[in-house]
């Protein structure tokens, strides 16, 4: 959860939309498929995900959630496990929920 202000998808602006739908072609599938044991705190019915804290300013959501999905390219030489792995690390080292 964030400590700023996000908006749920239903109330999020059409640039808003716009720029989500920019970049989520670039994720591989599993971005795509929701955890159901994180539902109840990060569905993308009630807000809560990664990108819903990048709300207020959608074209700095686009490009920066675009670089990620272009650095998750298959053709690159790190491996999906790779990723998971060096995302994981990062994650427990900033003491990150995501």
């Amino acid at each position: 959860m964030t400590w700023i202000k996000t908006f749920k998808p239903r109330e999020a602006s059409d640039e808003l939309k716009q720029a989500i739908a920019g970049y989520q072609h670039l994720y591989p599938v599993e971005y795509r498929t929701e955890v159901p044991i994180l539902k109840p705190v990060a569905s993308r019915e009630q807000g809560g995900g990664i990108t819903d804290s990048h709300g207020l300013l959608p074209a700095s959501l686009h490009h920066a959630f675009a670089l990620l999905g272009t650095l998750l390219s298959p053709d690159l030489p790190l491996t999906r496990r790779q990723h998971e792995m060096i995302a994981t690390l990062v994650s427990v080292l900033n003491d990150c929920f995501y």
